[in-house]
């Protein structure tokens, strides 16, 4: 019952919250109907990265734009999604070759009250070797104590260089300039709200995209985009694939590549929705409890290791899973562990929070397997004192 206190935490309480961080704009996405269903997903927002005069990413051939791409695939999605769910409404940032502003790729989703915000890109090198997806969602960076700016500041910058494009930029985006990275500073003092959902419709993302046929799992990574700051919900901005890849590129130019993946992110749409839709549920004397569905998915992610293991084990020396990288510290219940006993480690100016905690390697190798579809981008750690040591 612990676990599913979690869940439900992690849904009805951030709905609280938005209540009064963003009032009635962010919790008009969630309906209630007669019949007792709460938080129903009834609005999308698919945005297809680029537009217009912003191509995006180019083949090297420069026959292939990522502006096309992406287009493409989200029509494909919203296609899917409009069949299977006709009762959702499905918003397009753009429907056609236009250039849209970040700004309002954010406005639109707000103005619709959208439940979930869907970014589609594709990425790209100077190298032809890199490959795979990756998911993104607004956050912070999780790993080797970098700031928001320098890790992944390659897609980070060219994503919100878009802004350079509009006229008048400067005055639009009160000084921001995504090559600087001083303007990155803001975006820690952003609201929190929205995290978990985030998280978990891309960790559903995450899961689908790995089955193919993209080849190559690039995991769900926390990054300062501009367009999912600005977006009063959960967002998240999925890099499909390298289009300065041969691989990669060969699939998204084929219309039955673009079709499976749209067909993957209509599954974790799907998957999403599911849990978002049945979170909580009232009966006929008011009284909460959550649905079959999610009492299932709740067995899922339950612990694997008590507390009382935990206490346990040395808390000078030993090895464990590291899920995330935060800049705060989180209560001990907080539904991002999914039931989860874990250490939160103090290093420098951040807090590592690690979960299967081990004296034996293998043990923490182990339970890393377990959980790393839980937890994308999960790596084995050894902790001695404050220094946390990933092991390859």
């Amino acid at each position: 019952m612990e676990t599913i206190s979690h869940i439900r935490n992690c849904f009805v309480s951030a709905f609280l919250l938005l209540a009064t961080l963003a009032g009635p704009v962010s919790l008009a996405a969630a309906s209630a109907s007669a019949d007792g269903d709460v938080l129903k997903l009834n609005t999308v927002v698919l945005d297809a990265g680029h537009g217009g005069h912003d191509s995006g990413c180019i083949s090297a051939d420069r026959k292939t734009t990522e502006k096309n791409i992406t287009l493409s695939v989200v029509k494909k999605l919203g296609k899917l999604i409009n069949e299977a769910y006709p009762e959702v409404k499905v918003v397009y940032t753009r429907t056609t070759d236009v250039f849209v502003t970040l700004n309002n790729r954010a406005q639109i989703a707000n103005r619709n009250n959208a439940g979930l915000f869907i970014s589609i890109h594709v990425n790209a090198v100077n190298s032809t070797k890199p490959n795979g997806f990756s998911v993104h969602i607004l956050g912070q960076s999780r790993d080797k104590n970098r700031d928001l700016f320098s890790y992944n500041s390659d897609i980070c910058r060219r994503e919100n260089e878009v802004i350079l494009l509009e006229k008048d930029h400067s005055t639009k985006y009160e000084g921001f300039d995504p090559s600087n990275p001083e303007s990155y500073i803001f975006f820690n003092l952003m609201s929190n709200a929205y995290y978990e959902q985030s998280l978990l419709f891309a960790s559903c993302v995450h899961r689908q995209l790995a089955r193919g046929p993209i080849k190559g799992d690039r995991g769900v990574w926390q990054d300062p985009f501009y367009v999912l700051w600005k977006t009063k919900m959960p967002a998240a901005l999925i890099e499909i694939g390298f289009i300065s890849n041969r691989n990669d590129l060969a699939v998204m130019r084929s219309e039955s590549g673009k079709d499976q993946i749209a067909r993957q992110l209509f599954q974790a749409f799907k998957e999403y929705k599911t849990m978002y839709d049945s979170s909580v549920q009232i009966d006929a004397d008011g009284n909460e409890h959550l649905s079959k569905a999610l009492a299932e998915e709740s067995a899922v992610l339950s612990g694997e290791q008590s507390e009382k293991e935990l206490a346990g084990i040395s808390a000078t020396s030993y090895y464990g899973v590291q899920v995330m990288t935060l800049g705060r510290k989180l209560a001990a219940d907080d539904p991002s562990f999914k039931g989860h006993p874990h250490r939160a480690v103090k290093s420098g100016n951040v807090y590592k929070y690690i979960i299967g905690i081990s004296e034996d390697l293998e043990n923490a190798k182990a339970y890393r397997e377990r959980v790393k579809a839980r937890f994308p981008g999960c790596f084995v750690v050894k902790v001695e004192g404050n220094v946390v040591k990933r092991i390859n």
